[in-house]
Formats: C-alpha cells, sequence, structure tokens
C-alpha cells in the first residue's frame, strides 16, 4: 500500500459535489464545523448530475409564491408510491416530502433564486419549483455561499478509498498530482464524513455487468447514453459494498432511465436532450411496432419509465412519431425531427420496413375513438381493439408534415446504495455508523425502488444533504469532546 504524501484534518470532509454535497457542506459549516468538500471534477465541470437539473418537487397546503394551488403530503406520497410500485421506505419517503416544504427559504439564504414553471414544462406549476437558471446556476450559488462561508473546496479530488473501523470513519484517500506530474495518495482524517458521490452510471464494466447480456445477444448497456456527469463512476459505492460490507439497498438495474434524443452525447447531454413529444403520438420499435400505452398518465409523472422501455427493444432504439396536430404543445428539442409529407416517406427515411410501419399505423388510427382532446387533463381520447392500448390523449396521426425522433436509453443516476435510516448514517450489519452519512444519489434507492417523478431526485438530495450535514456537524462535536475530555 503506497504512503500518503501528507495527511489533513477536518472536522467534517464531504466527499462529491452536487446538490447534496453543497447541501450538507453548507448545513455542517453553520453548524460550526470546519469542513472541507472533495469534488471529483475540475472546477469547469463542478456540480455532478445536479448542474443538468431545473427544479424541486414541493409539498405545499397553498398557494407559494412560483407554485400554484396545493400540492399535499399525501397526493404527493400516492405519486411516489404510483412511480415506485411499493418499492419505497414510506418512512423515508415522507421524510423527503415534509422537508421539501420547508427548504426553499433556507436554499434562499444561500443564493438560489426561483421562477414559476416554464410554459413548456407540463403540469409541473403545482408541484414543481423551478431554478431561475437552472441547476448549473444552484451549484454556483451554493459554491459561492459555501467557499463564503469558509468551507474548503478542492476540485480534481477523487477519493478512492476509506478507513473505517469497527463501523467509525478514520481517514479518506485522495488522489493527487504531484509537482512532477506523477500521481500519489493524500490520506485526509475527519471526525464525521459526508458521502455524496453520486452512483455508477457512468462506469460502463459495472452497468455491462449489471446488465448483462439479452435473449437477443445483446449487451443492452453498450447502446446507453448517460445524460450527467462523467465522473460518477461508483468507486466509493463499490468499496463500501466489497470492502466494508455496508448495507445495500436497490437494485442495480433500477435508474432513472429516461427515452432520450439517439443523437445525445455520450455524457452530459443533460435536460435539452428529452423527447417530450411520447404522450403526443406513438412510439415503434425498430422492427416498426407500438411495445407500450404512450398515453398511461401525464408525462412528469411517467416519462421516466420509457428509458427502461427502450432499452428492452432490440438495438436498444424507438422512434417517437407526431405529426403537425401536435407541434406547439411540447417542449421543442434541440435538434429537429425526420421530417416527411407521408408516413411511407417517414418509414423510409428511417430505415423502417415500410409495410409493417403502415399496419402499425393504420391500426392505432383506426382504433383512435372521438373525444374531447385535452392534454392538460387525463382525457377520453383513447383507443379501442388494439395492443397495446393508448388510454389518453389518443388522436390519429394523419396530419401531414409527419416527425420522427429515434431514442435511445439516457441514464440520469443508478439507484443501487447505501441503506440508511432519517439520521443519514451509513449502516453496518444493520447498525448505524456514529460519523459516516450518506446524503443524494448515493442513498436515494431507499426512496426510489423504481421509478420516478420529476423533481423528486433533487428533494431527495436536498433533503439527506441537510440531515447528513446536521448529523456530521454533532458527531465531529462529540468526537471533539470525547478527545478533549481524553
Amino acid at each position: 500500500m503506497p504512503t500518503p504524501d501528507k495527511q489533513a484534518v477536518v472536522d467534517v470532509l464531504v466527499i462529491g459535489g452536487g446538490n447534496a454535497a453543497l447541501c450538507a457542506a453548507l448545513m455542517a459549516r453553520e453548524a460550526g464545523a470546519s469542513v472541507l468538500l472533495l469534488e471529483a471534477a475540475p472546477r469547469e465541470w463542478r456540480g455532478g448530475n445536479s448542474a443538468h437539473t431545473r427544479n424541486l418537487r414541493c409539498m405545499h397546503d397553498a398557494p407559494q409564491d412560483v407554485l400554484v394551488d396545493a400540492y399535499t403530503e399525501e397526493e404527493y406520497w400516492q405519486d411516489l408510491l404510483k412511480v415506485t410500485g411499493g418499492l419505497t421506505n414510506e418512512r423515508l419517503a415522507r421524510r423527503v416530502i415534509r422537508d421539501s416544504s420547508t427548504c426553499r427559504p433556507w436554499m434562499r439564504s444561500h443564493g438560489v433564486h426561483f421562477q414559476p414553471s416554464l410554459s413548456g414544462a407540463l403540469h409541473t406549476a403545482r408541484t414543481n419549483a423551478f431554478f431561475m437558471g437552472g441547476g448549473k446556476a444552484l451549484v454556483n450559488a451554493y459554491f459561492r455561499s459555501a467557499e463564503k462561508l469558509g468551507v474548503q473546496v478542492r476540485y480534481n479530488a477523487p477519493v478512492n478509498r476509506l478507513e473505517i473501523a469497527d463501523d467509525h470513519f478514520v481517514a479518506a484517500h485522495v488522489q493527487v498530482q504531484r509537482p512532477n506530474g506523477s500521481t500519489g495518495t493524500e490520506r485526509i482524517t475527519a471526525r464525521a464524513c459526508v458521502l455524496a458521490a453520486g452512483g455508477f452510471e457512468s462506469n460502463r464494466d459495472w452497468l455491462r455487468e449489471a446488465w448483462g447480456t439479452n435473449e437477443r445477444g445483446e449487451t443492452p448497456s453498450d447502446n446507453f447514453l448517460i445524460r450527467g456527469t462523467k465522473f460518477n463512476q461508483g468507486t466509493l459505492l463499490r468499496h463500501l459494498l466489497n470492502d466494508h460490507g455496508a448495507d445495500v439497498i436497490g437494485d442495480p438495474t433500477q435508474a432513472h432511465m429516461v427515452a432520450i434524443d439517439a443523437r445525445a452525447p455520450l455524457y452530459d447531454g443533460g435536460i435539452c436532450t428529452r423527447i417530450d413529444c411520447v404522450s403526443l403520438g406513438v412510439v415503434v420499435n425498430r422492427e416498426a411496432q407500438r411495445f407500450y400505452d404512450e398515453g398511461e398518465d401525464f408525462w412528469p409523472k411517467r416519462y421516466a419509465i420509457w428509458g427502461r422501455l427502450v432499452a428492452r427493444q432490440p438495438g436498444q432504439i424507438a422512434y417517437s412519431i407526431i405529426d403537425a396536430k401536435a407541434i406547439g404543445r411540447f417542449m421543442p428539442p434541440v435538434f429537429p425531427g425526420v421530417k416527411a409529407n407521408s408516413l411511407k416517406e417517414l418509414a423510409g427515411q428511417l430505415g423502417l420496413d415500410g409495410n409493417t410501419f403502415m399496419r402499425t399505423l393504420n391500426n392505432y388510427n383506426n382504433a383512435c375513438q372521438a373525444g374531447t382532446f385535452d392534454h392538460t387533463a387525463l382525457d377520453n381520447c383513447h383507443t379501442e381493439g388494439v395492443l397495446p392500448a393508448k388510454t389518453h390523449w389518443a388522436r390519429p396521426i394523419d396530419t401531414a408534415p409527419f416527425y420522427a425522433y429515434a431514442l435511445r436509453p439516457g441514464v440520469t443516476f443508478t439507484y443501487l446504495g447505501l441503506k440508511t435510516d432519517e439520521t443519514a448514517a451509513v449502516r453496518f450489519g444493520d447498525v448505524p455508523s456514529d460519523n459516516l452519512f450518506v446524503a443524494g444519489e448515493m442513498m436515494a434507492g431507499n426512496v426510489l425502488g423504481k421509478g420516478y417523478t420529476a423533481g423528486v431526485g433533487m428533494s431527495i438530495g436536498t433533503a439527506f444533504g441537510r440531515i447528513a450535514g446536521m448529523q456530521s456537524a454533532q458527531a465531529a462535536t462529540k468526537s471533539g469532546a470525547s478527545h478533549a475530555n481524553a
């Protein structure tokens, strides 16, 4: 084992640089602890996946500034219960929900500003508070506030292992660049530590291990795109699970996975790669067949199931098909879609079998029942006599020009993580550590066993980041007192 170059000492060490990590660092510092935050990325890429976010799902019992009407605890819980299919810890989920109703004044005190829901963001004006300037503005505000308060921040500082004795955090080993260009290790001791280093979605080998090979002999994960940072390699998560026996939660194949523009970059495409017209048309695979109900529920509640749906299709690709009637009813993608004056022409441009494509579209069109179309409600426009059914917003695709958008699975973050409780403590053999805590994507699987609803990831990160920050400061105080009395 290499000898560390040097050793640093701090009250609270925060590992990570996204929303959860920053909330933890700010809370710990406000509580009086000295804090060092280690961000694996360089400064220009700081913020992790949080830099790509745009809103926070908030409980509120009455209208509040940018939020309209009310969104009660019970409605929030039912929405979460529905998308997770019951794979959630109700106690922790309700803690997140309740904390979402009180966190925004604190966020504002650290420079975060909010704005009303975007006009193209369907059905979120009541449930989600949008950050002015998006997630990048949020993390920049938090970093500015942290540095002003005296939080030490170091970039290009990936941590590859921890020293843990009897479930008690002792030290972290961080990679450093020596003046001669070689790589060294620095040992950092702390009275308490918060882990907020994200999931493993950018680790291609781990994705292949989790997803394996399908019945067609394909390795599905090879066709996954990563919506966020390339720095979420899951190094510490693997280390905690394999080398220290930390308690685990979640399925390694479950993730916040969205059907995104197939032309998106491998990493950091972010929110702009989403294709939001699925509920306004039909989706077919490369065999020109429909495979799921496009109108099952409002898009913010169901958009995150489509990544996994596409991941199960041949070649992990699908095509969202709409006609001219849908234009102007959804947030337009960054890149224009394939456009044609006939459905047959559209099939040709997509390289799909024309006869099968036309049979699929004709069957769908003929199955559409007359109703009152209303994309802001669960309307009565549905299909009959075709599988899969389309239960809402079903209108014939019959008005030129026609458009198609190729879709690939886009992974935001993985749900395999560290099991925790309301104190955010990492658990070993169901025993909570007294000074090692976890927040954000590294523990989101406690609340999200599967599925997703817009803005809940930021709710989890904010709630447990703040909890972990407070708990770590208290643990550091106890540790300092015990050392002083020793």
